[in-house]
Parts: C-alpha cells; sequence; structure tokens
C-alpha cells in the first residue's frame, strides 16, 4: 500500500482587470492543481473568490488550451492550422521581424496589449524592455482609464483611495457610474457593514444594476451627463451654503473660480440635461452638504464617453467642495495605483535604448491597420495579454486590418481567441499558475507576489520567457533581456524603494515567503490626503488646473455633450436611435473568461436590455432575436425587455467572444473608435444605435436603417 501524495500549498495572485487582486491558494498534488482557493488571512480577500475565478482550476486544464506553437497554413481566420516548435517560430518571427526593421524600420513593428493579466513582470515589464530596444512603435494604452486616471492626478495630485475597510465609518456613500457587485466585489460586504451601521447609499448609474437594487436611493441620469449633475450638485452647495470655505481656503485652489462656473448650472438646467426632476438634485445636494463622513466611489465606465476628462474632474471636485478629502470615511474612491509607482527606469531601460518613433493609440488599432498610420505602415503586429477583435472599438474594421496579406501578426494565448484567428503565428502562452510575478492592486494597499504553483502545460510559455527568446534571436545582449522573473521583481523593488517610503522593508525575500505584504505606512489605517499635502504643482486641490490647457480644455470642470451626441439631429419614435451602454458582465472580465464554458452559460446568450416602451414602439418582445446596428455595423442579440434600464438607453454587457456568437461579431461592431477630450480615452458609451426585430420589418425600419450615424 503507497502512501498518499503529499499536497503542498502555494501562495498566489489574482492576475486579472479587478481592484481587488485576490490572494489565492492553490493545492498542488503530484505536480498538479487539484484545489483553487482563496487565503482566508488575506484582510481584503478574506477567504472567498468571486464568482469568475472560481472555476479557475477549469480555465487551467481546459482541453481547447493552447500548448504548442501554431503557424497559419490556410487564409487568415480560416483556421488552419500546423504545429511547430518554439525553435522554428521564434526563428520565423525574428526572420521577419529583421526583413521589416531593413525595409522600413523597427517603427513598422507594433506591440499591442492590455490587462489580461496586470503583473509587473508579465504586463509592465513586457510592455516595455523588448520593444524599448527594438525601437518599436509605441501603444497609447488607453482603451479603459485614461481620462480619468489624468483627471483625477491633475486635480489631486495622485490616485489615493481610502482603504475599503474605511467605508464601515461612512454615513454616505455615493456610488457613481459604477458597479462594485460584479466589478469590485470584496468593496460589497464592507458597504453592508457600513449599511448595517446607518449609512446611506445612492447608486448613480442609468442602469439599475445589481447594487443599484440594494442601495437606499438610485438616480438614472441619461448617459453622458454624469458632469452635468457633478456641476448641479455643486451649484446647490454653494448657493446653500453647504460648502467647507473654511477647508476650501486652505487646501484648494480656484474653488471662488468654480462657484462662478457652477452658477450656470441650477438645478432645473440640470434636470432637462439628465432627466433628473430638480428636485432629487436639490435633495441630494443637500443630503451631500449635510452627512459627514460622505464617500464618492467611482469607476471607469463613467468616462467612457466623449467627455470622459472634464466629467471626471467634476466628480474630483465634489468631496473638496464639502470638504470631505482627507477624513476617514469620507474622500473620493477611485484607484489606489498612485500609492506606489514602479521606477520607470528599472522597469524599461529607457535610457539605454533607441527613443521611440511614435505612438499609435489603441483605440485606433483599426484605423492604424487600415491606412491611418502609413510613414511607415504597421507591417507586424505582436499581441499579448489582449484580445483587441472582442474589446476594442470599430471591431469589423480591426478584422479588416488583420486580413492584410502584408501584415505579419504573433498572437500569444492561452486560447483560440477572435484576434488569434487572424494570426499568422500563435504562441501558447502560460496561465497565473505557471508563472512568477509581482501585483499592484488599484483597489487596495498591499503588494501580492505570485509563486509558479505547477510547471507550464505542454510548451506553454510566459509572456516574459517567449520575449527572452525574441531577443536572443534578434541578436540583444543587454543583461536586462534575459533576467529571469524574480530577478527583475528584486530589481524593480530595489530601485523604487528608494524613493518610496511605502515599500520600506519590502523585499522579494519576504514577499515570496509571505506572500501579501501591506505598504509600509506610519500609520497602518493611514487616510489619503489626511495631511492636506497634495502632488500638484500648487500642493493643493487644483479645482482650476491651468494644466488642463495643455490639452486643450478649461482648466475648470465643464460640461458639453459628446460629439456623437450633440451632432445627431433629435429623433422620436421607433426609428429613433438609442444609446447602447456596454458594461461589465457580471461571470467575464473583458473578454477574459468569456470562452469559459460554465461562465457562458451562467452569462446566459448575448442579449440587449431595452425599455418596455422602446420595445413596444419597435414591435419587440422579450425573447425576440433583434439587430443592433449604425454605420459602423451590426450584431444580433436576445431581447431583454425590463425597466432596469430607462427609454432611450440599452444595455448590452462586454466581453462576448464574436466566434463564439451565432452572427460571428459583437457588440463592438458597432462601438466608436473617437477619442474622448482627454489622454486619447475610448468613447465606447457614447454609441447611438439602432434596435429593430431580426426578422424582416417594415420599411419604416429599413429607412431608420439606412439613417443610422455614421462616425
Amino acid at each position: 500500500m503507497t502512501a498518499a501524495a503529499e499536497t503542498r500549498i502555494v501562495r498566489g495572485a489574482c492576475p486579472h482587470d479587478c481592484p481587488d487582486t485576490c490572494a489565492t491558494l492553490v493545492h498542488v498534488r503530484d505536480g498538479r492543481a487539484v484545489a483553487f482557493g482563496a487565503d482566508p488571512d488575506h484582510p481584503i480577500t478574506r477567504g472567498w473568490l468571486c464568482a469568475k475565478v472560481r472555476p479557475y482550476l477549469q480555465r487551467v486544464y481546459a482541453p481547447d488550451r493552447l500548448t504548442m506553437p501554431l503557424r497559419r497554413v490556410g487564409a487568415k481566420g480560416e483556421g488552419r492550422w500546423a504545429e511547430i516548435s518554439w525553435e522554428d517560430a521564434v526563428a520565423e518571427i525574428a526572420g521577419r521581424w529583421r526583413a521589416i526593421i531593413a525595409e522600413h524600420g523597427a517603427a513598422a513593428i507594433l506591440p499591442y496589449s492590455y490587462s489580461g493579466t496586470l503583473g509587473l513582470v508579465q504586463l509592465g515589464i513586457c510592455n516595455a524592455r523588448l520593444w524599448n530596444r527594438m525601437g518599436a512603435s509605441g501603444l497609447e494604452r488607453s482603451i479603459c482609464g485614461a481620462a480619468a486616471e489624468l483627471a483625477v492626478k491633475l486635480t489631486l495630485g495622485a490616485r489615493m483611495a481610502p482603504d475599503y475597510r474605511d467605508v464601515a465609518h461612512s454615513k454616505l456613500v455615493i456610488i457613481w457610474g459604477h458597479n462594485p457587485a460584479s466589478t469590485a466585489p470584496h468593496f460589497v460586504p464592507f458597504l453592508r457593514e457600513a449599511q448595517r451601521n446607518g449609512a446611506y447609499v445612492v447608486s448613480i448609474d442609468p442602469r439599475r444594476t445589481t447594487t443599484a437594487r440594494s442601495a437606499d436611493e438610485h438616480l438614472q441620469p441619461r448617459p453622458a451627463t454624469d458632469g452635468a449633475l457633478a456641476l448641479g450638485l455643486m451649484h446647490v452647495l454653494f448657493a446653500e451654503g453647504l460648502h467647507d470655505e473654511t477647508w476650501l481656503r486652505a487646501h484648494a485652489l480656484g474653488w471662488e473660480e468654480l462657484r462662478e462656473r457652477v452658477a450656470a448650472f441650477p438645478p432645473e438646467r440640470v434636470a432637462a440635461i439628465t432627466g433628473i426632476p430638480a428636485e432629487r438634485i436639490v435633495a441630494l445636494a443637500r443630503r451631500y452638504g449635510t452627512t459627514k463622513p460622505a464617500l464618492l466611489k467611482f469607476a471607469d465606465g463613467v468616462q467612457r464617453h466623449g467627455n470622459g476628462g472634464q466629467t471626471v474632474r467634476a466628480l474630483a471636485s465634489l468631496p473638496a467642495v464639502v470638504g470631505q478629502i482627507g477624513v476617514r470615511g469620507g474622500g473620493l474612491a477611485y484607484s489606489a495605483s498612485g500609492y506606489v509607482s514602479w521606477s520607470g527606469e528599472a522597469v524599461t531601460h529607457r535610457a539605454e535604448c533607441p527613443p521611440t518613433p511614435r505612438i499609435v493609440n489603441m483605440n485606433r488599432l483599426g484605423a492604424a491597420l487600415t491606412g491611418e498610420v502609413i510613414d511607415p505602415p504597421i507591417k507586424s503586429l505582436y499581441v499579448f495579454a489582449a484580445n483587441p477583435v472582442t474589446s476594442a472599438p470599430n471591431a469589423s474594421l480591426i478584422v479588416e486590418g488583420l486580413r492584410r496579406d502584408d501584415l505579419f501578426t504573433v498572437v500569444h494565448e492561452q486560447f483560440m481567441t477572435d484576434t488569434a484567428r487572424y494570426a499568422d503565428i500563435v504562441l501558447p502562452a502560460t496561465t497565473q499558475l505557471e508563472q512568477v510575478d509581482l501585483l499592484k492592486p488599484y483597489g487596495h494597499r498591499h503588494l501580492q507576489y505570485n509563486h509558479a504553483a505547477i510547471a507550464p502545460l505542454g510548451e506553454a510559455k510566459s509572456n516574459w520567457d517567449a520575449m527572452r527568446l525574441l531577443a536572443a534571436a534578434m541578436g540583444y545582449v543587454e543583461p536586462w533581456l534575459r533576467q529571469d522573473a524574480d530577478e527583475i521583481i528584486a530589481e524593480v523593488l530595489d530601485a523604487t524603494r528608494r524613493r518610496t517610503p511605502l515599500l520600506d522593508g519590502i523585499t522579494l525575500e519576504r514577499l515570496q515567503a509571505e506572500g501579501t505584504v501591506a505598504y509600509a505606512f506610519p500609520e497602518p489605517d493611514a487616510v489619503p490626503f489626511a495631511d492636506g499635502v497634495f502632488r500638484t504643482p500648487s500642493g493643493k486641490v487644483e479645482l482650476r488646473c491651468e494644466r488642463m490647457t495643455g490639452f486643450g480644455l478649461d482648466p475648470l470642470p465643464d460640461y458639453a455633450p459628446p460629439a456623437e451626441f450633440a451632432e445627431a439631429a433629435p429623433e422620436s419614435g421607433a426609428g429613433a436611435p438609442l444609446v447602447l451602454l456596454t458594461g461589465a458582465a457580471h461571470h467575464f472580465v473583458s473578454s477574459s473568461l468569456a470562452n469559459q464554458p460554465g461562465l457562458v452559460a451562467k452569462e446566459g446568450t448575448p442579449f440587449v436590455e431595452i425599455n418596455p416602451a422602446d420595445a413596444a414602439a419597435r414591435g419587440i418582445a422579450d425573447g425576440d432575436e433583434t439587430i443592433v446596428e449604425n454605420r459602423r455595423g451590426w450584431c444580433r442579440l436576445r431581447a431583454v425587455v425590463t425597466d432596469d434600464v430607462p427609454p432611450g438607453v440599452v444595455v448590452s454587457p462586454k466581453g462576448r467572444w464574436a466566434s463564439r456568437s451565432p452572427d460571428g461579431r459583437n457588440v463592438n461592431w458597432t462601438t466608436s473608435d473617437a477619442l474622448a477630450d482627454l489622454a486619447g480615452q475610448s468613447t465606447f458609451h457614447s454609441n447611438r444605435v439602432y434596435v429593430r426585430p431580426a426578422a424582416p420589418m417594415p420599411e419604416a425600419f429599413e429607412r431608420a436603417a439606412a439613417l443610422a450615424p455614421a462616425d
């Protein structure tokens, strides 16, 4: 009788694009992961994982995992492949790149990545080192939160959110354009504790989300009017003397000018813009001005409009007007990313590399591949940690670009994604259980080390290991292109620690031993900005920010509708366009996990939520198949008729793989690749569409489709 195999427990961290960055425990027996769960001792994770990540082992051991390099043998998108060795794949990639560089220069090579992992090594280092050494085109990675990130930094000086646990002290919580029940689930138990303590919770969101259902009050502004609502609230705060003038005089720049600006946004005007009754605007302003501490929490969906930068400027100004910054249980909760910023030179080795020849905005990928970028044209695309055919706007244009015969595309992936289908070479990638990394959360204030729990399946390699092979094949000899993951983590920690006291005592060895290590605050429960010092040029909250003029924007927060809305002629009736919002799905992280059968089953077939009045006007019944379209494209979605969405708005969660949809497309066949007012931000939600039954319809509907708005 043989002894039972020993089970060892390996500490890890969830790598997906979520602020919670959960601490995980992997049970390994005989080299195989047999259980996957949460660390019960982690102060945020607290022993449970979200519905998305709980079945992670199904992903690791999925029968359709890519485990060998593949070379295309049929037409692009046809799906015919031949297995090749890593040696042959790397040699072919390097040979093609050398030829492209000789003829067009390295600018003709474009890396494309985003948030398939958020790790320091497998994303941050991979975004920089090889491409910097090569002199390839840079990528402006602005698809998610660029406008909000910059707007908050310009206003407050840094993105430093309160600890999740501090919401227990809040008496009022305003959750604005954010559904943490789906996108920050570990915040929710702390919010429930606050509610049990008597906190009043307000949800501001066009859709009645899971979070909104449990709020004490739900306001539903028209899409992209959030900036006007914020200015209207400030109008009431100033007009009724509910602002904190003492705090503003000591800590804010430009508050008197802001008071003049918001005078132009009385409740009646804001009601006409937002669709929220004036009396409810006044009531919320009075509640916000008289309830302390008050927390304002928002996320990135609210700024994925053409006016996203100025919207967030207005939101970030609200806590200052009422003097709630630096108060436990109060302030602004957006991102904790700014507490620690990795040493840029340690990450990139930029000083040892040629200058970046140009920057390509990732939201314009389709345009870039089809002629917008011509000097030189993009001749090779290397995609990792991203699936742009599924997740990027104006997807049909991306597909058109990927079909180019003269474009050499390499995709490093775990599965045959919508994007990988159009590659010339597909490389198999590791999952989080098969690689080493370090995670810096944007929702809480701990570093998370991830041990490799099992050996890579088949011939899968991590992002960084693949790039080390490619660097060697290109003939690059720099030692920082050959370091392993732990050597990189130690280098970046050491370089960053020299200028960041919050990393005092945090070493690679400590992270490896403990897994989770909190930042070294002088007081463990420190409140951001409690000292009244802001990392702005003035040292104050810059309600008037002169740096905004460098981006072509008013230095004061303001409101204007997005171009796609402002330029459209008013329409009504059955043929009128509706605003399509494509927020987060509950069971996917953007397109990650959206091929996992159990999660797809829970999410159901691709659907669009539509208000009963809009459905009736269009002859649509619950469960009907519909066509959602505009001049950018169309997709087929099942109608969910519900008053969870207001008239004039339809909602279809993002993340669906086109290749797994009946019509071979998803909602991003309709979304715009226009850029927002700040930071090259995406404008997914500034999207007017026409919705009709999928069956043949009367002439009025055909005419409506023909009149769909152009870009």
